[in-house]
């Protein structure tokens, strides 16, 4: 039997599947390589005799996602925690390593040799329940989000090749009437014949909001082109039929978003992150989900470097000072402070006083967004750390 190694570094290259895992020692010499089934007992038996291995097993995978899921949570409960690695680290690191073309087995080696070799790799968390929930919830949400954009997309598109008036008339992405009227007429002679009064009657029955002025602004688009287009019956019936599929989708996306509201007000601190202005529930949750542990950000400039909202040097030869956005760091929390930061801005207050200082600077619009955003890093880092809701003033400290 061999002699079990102080420490050793495991590498794992996940999959949906299965997993591929290769440990390494001190020198970098393969001490076990194995394809791993996402199956508990799989994970447990390699697990065992992974750890029989050294004293201490380091271990790196490169998703940190559903598909290690499983792996993490049983690492977690043996006490053992992992870093990750990311692929675009991985493929990077590849090139430096002789032997055959990219397989699992290669992958998972140069993925045990990268966190051997450095020690600057984030360590993933396993979640808590409540920031599982709301993991699973927001992914949940932006898919939904996407297919409406997708939907929507598409219905303009069939709409313009049929009724192009009635496709400028209004803004499908927001106006839920427009979308009501596409479930029952598609086509310029359909609302010539139906006329505004029953029209009107026709759209009131469904509960849409201003529906004498949907259907005046669909009269004038039906007035406005007297030719049936080829494929029209064919094209009316997919409009109706993305129109409806869309309002179910929202109606979906309401129950989603009273969900996330509902999970996300259950974390101790939501209260202090709602009451920073811009930041609702969605993106409230969108930051419990990206920002992970906030016991992990030394301080407020580690949680915007985070977000990228920190520039970092480029310097080079005799140039300096040149100052870029860092290539690594979490899209998902930049886009958090991004929006929220851009959302407040509507308002009277600190946020847009801020914003109107930063363009009378100089500043184009999306530079003072983002620094913005980086001032409201730092705010509610503090305001997390003290356990207090944001007020537009400056609290005043406490006397003795």
């Amino acid at each position: 039997m061999s002699k079990r190694k102080a420490q050793v570094w495991a590498g794992v290259d996940a999959g949906k599947g299965h997993h591929w895992a290769a440990v390494v020692d001190e020198t970098g010499a393969t001490l076990w390589s194995k394809q791993v089934d996402n199956d508990e007992s799989a994970i447990l038996t390699a697990l065992g005799e992974i750890l029989e291995l050294a004293d201490q097993v380091h271990w790196a995978v490169d998703i940190s996602g559903t598909s290690s899921a499983l792996l993490l949570a049983l690492l977690a409960a043996h006490g053992q925690r992992a870093v990750y690695v990311p692929g675009r680290t991985v493929n990077r690191m590849s090139g430096a390593y002789r032997g055959e073309a990219k397989t699992d087995a290669r992958d998972a080696y140069v993925i045990a040799e990268t966190s051997r070799q450095r020690r600057d790799f984030a360590t993933i968390d396993v979640p808590a329940q409540l920031a599982a929930d709301l993991a699973l919830l927001t992914a949940h949400r932006s898919d939904l989000v996407a297919d409406r954009v997708r939907m929507i997309n598409r219905l303009r598109d069939v709409l313009t090749g049929v009724f192009p008036a009635l496709e400028r008339a209004f803004d499908y992405s927001s106006h839920k009437g427009a979308l009501v009227l596409l479930t029952g007429y598609q086509t310029p002679a359909a609302i010539r014949r139906r006329g505004r009064a029953r029209l009107t009657a026709w759209l009131a029955n469904r509960t849409v909001r201003g529906a004498d002025t949907v259907a005046v602004t669909a009269l004038e688009a039906a007035q406005a082109q007297q030719t049936s287009l080829p494929g029209e019956d064919v094209a009316a019936q997919i409009v109706a039929d993305l129109a409806t599929q869309i309002l179910a989708l929202d109606d979906w996306l309401k129950r989603v978003d009273k969900q996330i509201r509902e999970t996300f007000r259950g974390h101790p601190q939501a209260e202090i992150i709602e009451s920073l202005p811009g930041m609702g529930p969605i993106l409230g949750a969108e930051f419990v989900v990206a920002a992970g542990d906030l016991t992990t950000y030394a301080d407020a400039g580690h949680l915007a470097s985070a977000a990228g909202l920190v520039p970092v040097p480029r310097d080079s030869g005799r140039r300096t000072g040149d100052l870029h956005r860092p290539k690594r760091y979490s899209r998902r929390l930049r886009r958090v402070f991004y929006m929220s930061a851009q959302t407040s801005i509507i308002r009277d207050g600190p946020n847009r006083d801020f914003y109107l200082k930063k363009r009378g600077e100089g500043c184009k619009h999306v530079q003072a967004v983002i620094a913005l955003a980086r001032r409201r890093a730092s705010v509610l880092w503090a305001l997390l750390r003290d356990n207090r809701v944001f007020t537009p003033t400056r609290p005043v400290p406490q006397t003795a």
